[in-house]
């Protein structure tokens, strides 16, 4: 059985663990140049913001 602050303390783990790895998807994201070719991601198919919709 495993004890309630182990289980805190794997959960906690898990976390930090998720918040690196999208912390890192965000960082490569804004290096890749902003006409790029899609990757064949899914995440490459969201559509554009409109840039002249803010003015």
């Amino acid at each position: 059985m495993i004890s309630n602050s182990e289980m805190i303390r794997i959960r906690r783990q898990m976390q930090r663990r998720i918040r690196d790895v999208v912390a890192e998807r965000r960082r490569a994201r804004q290096m890749e140049p902003v006409g790029g070719e899609p990757t064949g991601d899914p995440a490459d198919a969201r559509p554009a913001a409109d840039v002249t919709a803010s003015v």
